[in-house]
């Protein structure tokens, strides 16, 4: 229990004075090695090596590539213009565009920041000149877009996968219904928002507009059918999916639309090469913190406590969802991926949950702390393209983080909405 006391300490000092968490993790393993004693410092090391070590990690930087390449070749526009013929006519028509626009974006890039800032860029601007206030737009587009990293292809459940050895195409699957589900939620509170404040409706278009904003917008939308059919039908794996994104990326870009140029395919590989970076340092941090924290068998002193508290799997789950939101708006999801799975998913399989649903859980909860004040990443790269204060956009997304609190709690209470597709589907 001393090491435990150290180890919280030590990282919370070195978050405390800015210390990146990528490091944080790392120094804070190696503080907790000396207050434990008896143990290698080589261990470190060799942490480091097994949280990298695993063949489906080559997956991200593949991913996160094909998203880069997709938002420069033109994507973003054209599923923009094809959500706001569908939608735009209603009232709150731009509202519910956004929400529209950021489910189809999440299967291109997988990112919910990198998300937030490509569509953000183009929405708030637009909803503010239409006559939405700046820092509704702002919370509104961020909320929208912590979908990126739930519905596939997710880097969030390739970590799972990893993590877990559970089935990546069977979390994929399972990750499609919880995620419009979501998507569904916060577009009806910005439909309500939006017509209880009377903001506009679009002109509505022809059926001819519309049909034309569906051919340019095609290519795009065909990207994660292509993706998961091959994946199910046995053509390539997840990693070598990943590969055929950035082919197909590629391939769209300079090919079909004619947008994508050698300058901004080096900038998307400095883009992804940073971002692959950042999370694998964090992924070798936290493997060390989770290897220290299972040799002083802190899992399973967590999973007794846990235990000792809820007598049924219902109050478990009421009380992971609490401690999941909570670590969430302070922690980043791969650390907090890395840490906590070694200690949840025993202690849910005392209580029969299914790993599946419990992943869904997991991440759901994790993302949302993207928009939780007082962190609330997503959010303030929205209120810094808004131009508005922090404190406003933390009021408008209240309403908003009620609304995703309760699409948790509806994929938590019925886990059918996370099983019946990969259940009907199949595959390993």
């Amino acid at each position: 229990m001393d090491y435990l006391l150290a180890l919280g300490l030590s990282l919370a000092f070195l978050l405390l004075i800015g210390v990146p968490i990528a490091f944080s993790l790392a120094l804070s393993a190696t503080i907790g090695i000396f207050t434990i004693g008896g143990i290698d410092p080589m261990i470190i090391a060799q942490q480091l090596y097994v949280g990298l070590n695993s063949w489906l990690l080559l997956a991200i930087p593949f991913f996160l590539l094909a998203g880069e390449l997709m938002t420069a070749g033109g994507m973003t526009e054209r599923l923009l213009a094809f959500c706001n013929a569908v939608f735009g006519r209603f009232r709150g028509g731009l509202a519910i565009s956004n929400v529209a626009s950021a489910t189809f974006m999440s299967g291109i890039s997988g990112s919910a920041v990198a998300d937030t800032g490509a569509l953000g860029k183009i929405l708030i601007p637009a909803m503010s000149r239409a006559g939405y206030s700046p820092a509704f737009s702002a919370a509104l587009t961020a909320s929208a877009n912590i979908v990126g990293p739930i519905i596939p292809p997710s880097t969030v459940f390739i970590l799972i996968a990893v993590l877990t050895n559970l089935s990546p195409l069977r979390l994929f699957m399972a990750a499609v219904i919880p995620g419009i589900v979501y998507s569904l939620i916060i577009g009806l509170t910005a439909q309500y928002s939006s017509r209880r404040r009377n903001y506009p409706a679009q002109p509505a278009v022809g059926l001819d507009e519309v049909m034309r904003t569906i051919r340019n917008a095609i290519w795009p939308l065909l990207m994660p059918v292509v993706l998961i059919g091959g994946i199910r039908l046995g053509v390539f794996n997840v990693v070598e999916s990943s590969a055929v994104a950035v082919v197909y990326a590629l391939f769209i870009g300079f090919l079909v639309y004619r947008k994508l140029t050698l300058a901004a395919v080096g900038q998307a590989l400095v883009n992804t090469t940073r971002t692959t970076s950042v999370i694998m340092i964090v992924l070798g941090g936290a493997q060390a913190v989770s290897w220290l924290l299972a040799y002083e068998n802190a899992p399973a002193m967590v999973g007794d406590w846990m235990v000792s508290l809820a007598d049924q799997p219902w109050i478990f789950l009421l009380l992971l969802n609490v401690f999941l939101l909570l670590v969430g708006t302070f922690m980043e999801t791969p650390p907090a991926l890395v840490i906590l799975c070694p200690v949840v998913y025993p202690v849910a399989q005392k209580y029969g949950i299914d790993p599946y649903h419990l992943s869904m859980i997991i991440a759901l909860n994790l993302v949302i702390g993207l928009i939780t004040p007082p962190v609330a990443i997503c959010l303030s790269i929205a209120s810094l393209i808004a131009g508005t204060r922090s404190s406003e956009t933390m009021r408008e997304v209240l309403p908003f983080l009620a609304a995703a609190i309760f699409a948790v709690l509806l994929i938590t209470f019925f886990p059918a909405l996370s099983l019946w597709l990969p259940n009907l589907i199949g595959g390993t």
